[in-house]
């Protein structure tokens, strides 16, 4: 397969189909794990729906403010670093002779620069992914301090309870999408890899997908929130 002077090879094809296979495999075990073995997404679900359940009664509820805040904050600081990238990839790709540089400088790159260029265009396609799902995230993480503030302060208001509840659900699906944006920029760091070639852009995504996997069933915060962590 040909794009222009772009020479896509059968390894490059067989490369991407396993990155992207693994990609969106990951997001699906993590978003749909076995009941036998949650992800740490999965069981921060839980705890989410306990916090606005506390909310309820918390008075004053400058906590659960905060907390909001921060989240949003978070949301709004990947935006922004995705935005940054995305500007700098844009502007590198549009001087060919900083190309040129670099084919100079790293000898070890087997690709021209009409090669890079299209990996490089992968790696700034996923980082613009990573940035609409932060930026939902960011929207969400502020439907939900709306519906947090429109909850009643008296917990025995028949609307307080259905309101804590929406506002827990908008919750966990912010969370979602920032979690699968943070999960995009993993992956945008692996398809830099694309540079030295189809292995080790496989290398990088198995990589990359083990490391990941392993934080959301395996690693020392999944046993703390399953009670299951040492002292």
């Amino acid at each position: 397969m040909t794009l222009g002077a772009f020479h896509l090879s059968l390894p490059d094809l067989l490369a991407l189909a396993l990155f992207f296979a693994l990609w969106a495999g990951l997001t699906f075990a993590t978003e749909h794990p076995p009941a036998r073995r949650p992800s740490v997404s999965e069981l921060m679900k839980v705890h989410r729906m306990e916090w606005m359940e506390t909310f309820l009664t918390r008075n004053p509820r400058i906590f659960d403010a905060s907390v909001i805040d921060n989240l949003r904050q978070s949301t709004s600081f990947f935006a922004s670093t995705c935005l940054i990238a995305i500007g700098g990839g844009v502007a590198f790709l549009g001087n060919p002779d900083k190309l040129a540089t670099l084919r100079q400088d790293l000898p070890i790159l087997p690709y021209d620069p009409a090669d890079w260029q299209v990996r490089i265009l992968l790696v700034l396609l996923i980082l613009t992914n990573a940035l609409l799902k932060f930026v939902w995230s960011h929207r969400l993480f502020g439907y939900c301090a709306i519906l947090m503030a429109a909850v009643p302060n008296d917990p025995e208001d028949p609307v307080a309870r259905p309101r804590a509840i929406q506002a827990g659900q908008v919750n966990i699906h912010a969370a979602k999408n920032f979690n699968r944006g943070l999960r995009a920029v993993f992956y945008a760091l692996a398809a830099f890899a694309w540079l030295l070639g189809p292995a080790a852009l496989a290398l990088a995504a198995l990589v990359t997908t083990a490391i990941a996997a392993r934080h959301e069933f395996a690693s020392h915060s999944r046993a703390v929130l399953l009670g299951q962590a040492g002292g």
